[in-house]
């Protein structure tokens, strides 16, 4: 559930705090755990909603925040587009569940990226469903930011790596 994932997420972060000394490593050690999730999230994403294919990045942008962050998450980012080519998206966030019971960073884990789970888990959902993306931290409350900023660039369609070989 929801409330058990929150209330066990900072002590996976603190255990991960003591395992690595850089903050970089544990950047990636949870990127590579929620991609591991949403590789396998997606399933159960897919038969709970019943969601049908989205048509443009738009689309899935707008199905990532209202229908999966709202089920998973119980939250509802505002979504916008952050480019004319209409495959950059921010994902805002006012209000971030994985923090509830954080304060702030300590200052020697300034490099640190709380959340980044949630980016492991958007891009190996995305890529299960054919999406190649980069998923990055553009803004972080626990940093100092004004919001929650969660950036998703679109790169191409899986499928078409596949043709280019050819």
């Amino acid at each position: 559930s929801r409330e058990l994932f929150v209330l066990t997420y900072g002590a996976l972060v603190a255990q991960l705090c003591k395992d690595y000394e850089k903050d970089e490593d544990v950047n990636t050690f949870l990127d590579r755990m929620g991609y591991g999730i949403g590789v396998r999230l997606i399933d159960d994403f897919l038969a709970r909603s019943a969601v049908k294919k989205c048509r443009s990045y738009s689309e899935t942008a707008d199905m990532i925040a209202q229908v999966a962050f709202k089920m998973y998450l119980g939250v509802t980012p505002s979504v916008s587009c952050s480019n004319t080519a209409g495959n950059e998206f921010s994902l805002i966030l006012d209000k971030n569940p994985l923090v509830d019971f954080v304060e702030e960073l300590p200052a020697e884990r300034a490099s640190l990226c709380y959340c980044n789970l949630l980016c492991g888990v958007i891009r190996g959902a995305l890529e299960m469903v054919h999406l190649a993306a980069e998923v990055t931290f553009l803004q972080d409350r626990l940093k100092g930011d004004a919001v929650t900023e969660i950036g998703i660039t679109f790169l191409r369609k899986a499928e078409d790596r596949k043709h280019k070989r050819n």
